[in-house]
């Protein structure tokens, strides 16, 4: 299989909400189990998030019907309030988040690094459908 390694998969959303709004969703636990899935199979039962840099964020993704799960985590590296989150994964991986205000509504561009398990295509659509989600969390609330 082809390396992955040091190639990056950028997706994004426009959400119709403020800024401070979206930040707020994007980085609170509370918020984050309602929305971090990419298929209405599976869920965030439990999510942590120490958000400053140097910090720690450990979102556990479970199949519903208990088949499988897995712990998506990783450290802070960077943070700018309301502008960009920058982290490492657990398993070393880079991710970049702009937020990006657009008058009435906030652009989320998320840059990452994939992993060499899964095509890339499968990846970015994953990552995709979880934007989705949080796009359609925040814009119902």
């Amino acid at each position: 299989m082809e390396s992955n390694t040091k190639k990056q998969i950028t997706v994004q959303v426009v959400v119709d909400s403020s800024l401070e709004n979206v930040w707020e969703c994007w980085t609170t636990p509370e918020d984050i189990i309602h929305w971090n899935t990419a298929l209405d199979s599976w869920h965030t039962p439990e999510a942590e998030n120490d958000l400053r840099e140097g910090g720690r964020f450990r979102y556990r993704m479970e199949a519903k019907d208990g088949s499988m799960g897995f712990d998506f985590s990783g450290t802070y590296d960077e943070i700018w309030f309301h502008h960009q989150i920058k982290y490492t994964m657990d398993d070393g991986r880079k991710v970049e988040v702009i937020f990006s205000f657009l008058g009435d509504a906030t652009q989320i561009e998320e840059t990452f690094e994939p992993e060499n398990e899964n095509p890339v295509e499968m990846q970015q659509e994953g990552w995709q459908a979880i934007l989705d989600n949080f796009k359609k969390y925040v814009e119902a609330l």
